[in-house]
């Protein structure tokens, strides 16, 4: 009797809070937001590359035409 209810209190331990995967991500997603993880931080880096390759198209034109 003493071994069962061990493993039965055993097995409590590893019981999940959360009754699915679905209300697991969303407990996950809403505590990483709250650490500030998902914030949209706003760079130039596409806007350089896009001029720089233009200017290096139109240069090569420029030089073959």
């Amino acid at each position: 009797m003493s071994l069962e209810a061990a493993a039965t209190s055993a097995r409590g331990g590893f019981a999940c809070m959360f009754s699915s995967s679905e209300e697991f991500e969303m407990a996950l997603i809403s505590e990483r937001r709250a650490q500030g993880r998902y914030d949209q931080r706003r760079t130039r880096w596409p806007a350089i590359m896009f001029v720089g390759c233009a200017v290096i198209v139109a240069g090569t034109a420029l030089l073959l035409g």
